[in-house]
């Protein structure tokens, strides 16, 4: 995604001295947009929840820091196309309550919409809503999640073991809240949206105040790996585990020390194919941390904290990477708790600095950020959530920056090996897009391409199994054909791009053309399909294809009689 330096002088608007804005580029537009609230927000769930092509909201609402407050419905806001919000929450989530710490979308029962997984504190079940396909969710969390209370920030889907369904992993800090010691937990999807805990899933023993749970593929192997991020220091740091594929983990190596994190994402910062960490609060001070991948398998990481100018030593809470100039690299949004969101753009190495006047100035206390095009313009605007203390109000800034024209790109696609008879083949690709998130970005669509000629006329929908990688399967094709294949994504701007066209050969010997019953046999039936239309062009006994049934279709059926 990088570009060269001469590139980005020509094209942006910020070049040369970065804090002389000509005018803010990220408006508070909340009055026009959002209903005005005012509750303890701490996380916000973005997804099209209704099927209509525009992204909705779920705030993760409940009251208490460090003591349970008052109960809280989660919020749903619906977009009407154009980034303007209705709070449908008594009609969408009706009846429902709770201390939630986490919201996220996915769909998990293979139906083709996304579900709500809600994530409580203060020793409370999680609660697994379910959609109608028109964005209203029922609570089935009793028939499809084991009954277990947990404190927890952050519940999130991915596929951890290959198996094309989204399973959760879910912070657990203990029976008292947030802030005390459990052990992270897996639950795996039985493939229609029932789950099952096993505690030998992830052996990992207890760890102090869970903050974050974050699948990403930090090895490049097409898995998704987990990072859980905490406000703990050594020797319950924050810490990576390996996915071997088929949901058994093992710790990953030579990962920075950090302490107090509430916050982690992941994003490319330097164009150099894998995928690199920011700690939110994480780093000396309370500085954010930023995390070099220096080797892509998530065994060797370097600490370039200093890469961020200036980095304060405040109280931040979040963080997302974002293009917000179009150059193809990734910027970032920090949320700040008692003070202005920092917006910092990227040289295209990883450096980053701050940009001032860029966005409205508030002072209100943000617990996430979210960035998503919720009006259709091709910007991307920020949504943030505040909890804790100020007024509560949830804010939206719209973009009037310059459009997004760039296509998502296929960072690798996997390689089909096929070796049984009759197999369809799975494959499993990488994409990225010009912002991120635990589930990577919002596509148009994602789509499979095959065949067995080079235009590749055959195509299957491909689904999303975490942050930012994508399942579609080919069905077996004839026996020995060489078949092509390639990914095809377009973001909801219609910016559409094609990965690199992959090939195998399916196993088995071609079928013999003077079977023509496919019976795998030539004998007296084939001969009997040349004879009935000999001297025509049926093409039940046409062995060579030339269009016409003759003596040479056959004497191709009596060279081959009898095997």
């Amino acid at each position: 995604m990088r570009i060269s330096t001469l590139t980005i002088v020509a094209i942006s608007p910020f070049a040369g001295a970065l804090s002389a804005q000509a005018q803010i580029q990220f408006v508070d537009q909340t009055s026009t947009r959002f209903p005005l609230q005012a509750e303890y927000t701490n996380q916000i769930g973005v997804g099209d929840i209704d099927g209509d092509g525009d992204l909705d909201m779920c705030f993760a609402n409940g009251q208490g820091y460090s003591v349970l407050g008052a109960l809280l419905k989660p919020r749903i806001y619906v977009n009407n196309g154009a980034g303007v919000f209705a709070d449908l929450t008594d009609t969408r989530v009706a009846g429902i309550t709770g201390c939630f710490r986490s919201a996220e979308f996915g769909d998990v029962d293979d139906d083709g919409d996304i579900d709500l997984l809600l994530g409580q504190d203060y020793n409370r079940q999680m609660l697994l809503l379910i959609n109608n396909g028109a964005g209203t969710f029922a609570n089935e969390t009793t028939a499809r999640i084991p009954t277990a209370n947990t404190s927890t920030a952050r519940a999130t889907f991915g596929d951890v073991d290959g198996d094309g369904d989204l399973d959760i992993a879910l912070c657990n800090s203990g029976a008292s809240s947030r802030f005390g010691s459990g052990q992270p937990r897996l639950y795996f999807n039985d493939g229609g949206g029932r789950f099952t805990y096993t505690a030998a899933a992830l052996p990992v023993g207890n760890i102090s105040e869970q903050m974050d749970a974050l699948f990403f593929d930090a090895d490049g192997d097409f898995d998704l790996d987990l990072f859980i991020g905490t406000r703990a220091t050594t020797p319950n740091q924050s810490r990576l585990w390996l996915n071997n594929g088929s949901g058994v983990f093992a710790a990953g190596g030579n990962f920075p020390n950090d302490t107090t994190a509430y916050a982690y994402d992941a994003g490319d910062i330097d164009g150099d194919g894998d995928l690199d960490l920011i700690g939110t609060n994480a780093g000396t001070s309370n500085q954010e941390l930023l995390v070099r991948n220096a080797n892509g398998l998530g065994t060797s990481w370097t600490n370039i904290s200093t890469s961020i100018s200036p980095n304060p030593s405040v109280d931040d809470n979040d963080s997302k990477f974002f293009d917000m100039d179009n150059d193809g690299d990734l910027d970032l949004v920090v949320a700040v708790l008692g003070g202005s969101k920092r917006i910092y753009r990227n040289g295209g190495t990883g450096a980053f600095t701050q940009i001032s006047n860029i966005i409205t100035a508030s002072s209100d206390s943000s617990l996430d950020v979210k960035v998503g095009d919720f009006d259709g313009d091709g910007r991307y605007d920020i949504v943030t959530g505040q909890g804790e203390s100020g007024a509560f109000q949830n804010r939206i800034y719209m973009n009037n920056g310059l459009v997004d024209t760039r296509a998502p790109v296929t960072v690798r696609t996997e390689q089909v090996i096929a070796s049984v008879v009759g197999a369809t083949h799975p494959v499993r690709v990488e994409l990225r897009d010009a912002y991120t998130s635990h589930m990577g970005f919002h596509p148009d669509s994602v789509t499979l391409r095959y065949g067995t000629t080079i235009d590749m006329t055959q195509s299957v929908a491909m689904k999303l199994t975490g942050n930012g990688l994508w399942r579609g399967v080919i069905p077996s094709l004839p026996a020995a054909s060489i078949v092509n294949y390639s990914v095809r994504s377009v973001d909801s701007f219609g910016n559409s791009g094609d990965g690199p066209t992959m090939t195998f050969t399916e196993p088995g010997t071609p079928p013999n053309p003077a079977d023509l019953n496919g019976d795998g046999h030539v004998d007296g039936a084939d001969l009997g399909f040349v004879l009935a239309s000999f001297g025509t062009s049926d093409p039940s006994g046409d062995v060579d294809g030339n269009g016409f049934v003759d003596g040479a279709d056959l004497a191709a059926v009596l060279a081959a009689f009898g095997l």
